[in-house]
């Protein structure tokens, strides 16, 4: 084991004295928080340029309350408290419905204008937009424009219609227009975490109020943050174990060291890098989130079990792909093995968002219990504001350790029978007899 420590500790030396060690410090931040960084400060940045909407109004009952909701909305609404324009004016053109011509025809010529940036877009309203018939067609509110499906103005818009269609529906029930406007006052619900208990007094503390980028932020960082020490540490291990045998380096060294030592040491080398950029980082971050006053967003009780599962996790994908490394002979082998080596552990990043929003169910519950997916997608589950069973991060990560401890044993199998080996790359089930005979 001592020379297994001697070779972990070059490892160490050797990636944390490089140049590329201390910009990727720099950078991993920037690359982790850069995009949701951005969207924090551009969320509220909105195109405030005035907008010209052509409004092709077949009902023609819309004409005087569009022009009066667009000048009341130019008039108060368009500025901040300071002043600053944060919503573009909207200017409302009608254009009488055609009845003699084509309406595609007469459809086609607005959307020429679009063309021309001449206007910005143009609405359709249904002749039976009140009371819809049998005809879906005539009953529909269209919005033509080249970016229609993400266009602000179109969500206003609908709005703005929508509440007339209702009032019109109203009054024609007989109901007084006095009471109208509290039958359309509009209610949120607010979005609030749970009433808690202050350990120190023992008084009852208020829930806080949570936002969608306070329920992804925290799960975010520590699933991107784990996956990049994977990718910064256990993965380059392919590579490495290739050159090094490649290059005959693994021959003088095995005439030392065994190959399980060798091995050991490469991963052990890995994982200390891995665990000093990591304890830097969550560090810095929770250095900063203190100064930011947002303590309440440091999860405490689960950066013991990102520590752990990370350990677990880059000794489970070390030992596999230091392994596939001793077994490839040159740099085309290694190319053609590291894609498909690295999907399994790309998976969990494409079940972020789901395993997010429901982290209690069945998905989320089964796919966290796979070792080779525990320590990412459990972590994620228990890094949200939903409480877990205690008994399935317990049960994951007993499962990752039995499973970390068959990779590493027929990881040091294929790792022992192939590392001195050249010509041909084994095939599939050359490695099941060498993790089967040795």
């Amino acid at each position: 084991m001592n020379k297994a420590l001697i070779i972990a500790k070059r490892e160490y030396r050797v990636a944390v004295r490089t140049k590329g060690f201390l910009v990727s410090i720099l950078l991993l931040p920037v690359f982790m928080g850069g995009g949701l960084l951005v969207f924090t400060l551009l969320k509220d940045k909105v195109d405030v340029n005035d907008k010209r909407i052509c409004v092709l109004d077949r009902s023609g009952l819309f004409v005087d309350y569009l022009k009066s909701t667009a000048e009341y909305r130019n008039s108060n609404e368009l500025l901040n408290e300071k002043g600053e324009k944060v919503l573009p004016a909207v200017y409302f053109e009608f254009v009488d419905y055609d009845t003699v011509s084509d309406l595609n025809r007469q459809k086609l010529l607005l959307s020429d204008r679009v063309r021309r940036k001449e206007i910005h877009a143009f609405a359709e309203i249904g002749p039976d937009v009140i009371h819809p018939g049998t005809e879906q067609e005539n009953s529909r509110i269209i919005y033509y424009g080249e970016n229609a499906a993400i266009d602000n103005i179109r969500n206003w818009l609908n709005n703005v219609i929508n509440n007339k269609i209702r009032e019109i529906r109203v009054l024609d029930l007989g109901i007084s227009p006095e009471k109208v406007k509290d039958l359309f006052y509009w209610v949120d619900a607010e979005a609030m975490g749970l009433v808690s208990v202050d350990t120190k007094t023992g008084e009852v503390v208020d829930a806080r109020r949570s936002n969608e980028m306070q329920t992804i932020f925290v799960p975010y960082i520590l699933l991107l943050l784990m996956f990049m020490m994977i990718m910064g540490s256990a993965v380059p291990l392919l590579n490495a174990v290739m050159e090094e045998k490649s290059e005959r380096i693994a021959e003088v060294l095995l005439g030392t060291v065994t190959p399980w030592q060798f091995m050991t040491g490469k991963i052990l080398g890995s994982l200390a890098v891995s665990l000093t950029t990591s304890a830097i980082y969550i560090a810095g971050a929770v250095i900063t989130m203190r100064q930011m006053d947002l303590t309440h967003l440091i999860p405490y009780n689960v950066l013991p079990w990102f520590f752990v599962y990370m350990i677990l996790n880059i000794i489970m994908v070390g030992s596999i792909m230091a392994s596939l490394g001793a077994i490839c002979n040159d740099s085309k082998d290694a190319q053609a093995i590291q894609f498909p080596a690295m999907l399994p552990i790309i998976i969990p990043l494409f079940l972020m968002m789901p395993v997010i929003l429901n982290p209690l169910g069945k998905m989320a519950t089964g796919l966290s219990l796979v070792p080779l997916w525990t320590p990412m997608l459990m972590l994620l589950r228990q890094s949200t504001s939903v409480t877990i069973p205690f008994w399935q991060p317990v049960v994951g990560l007993i499962g990752v350790i039995l499973f970390t401890i068959l990779c590493v044993w027929a990881g040091a199998r294929i790792f022992r029978s192939a590392i001195i080996l050249v010509g041909k790359r084994p095939k599939f089930v050359t490695l099941l007899r060498y993790i089967i005979k040795g």
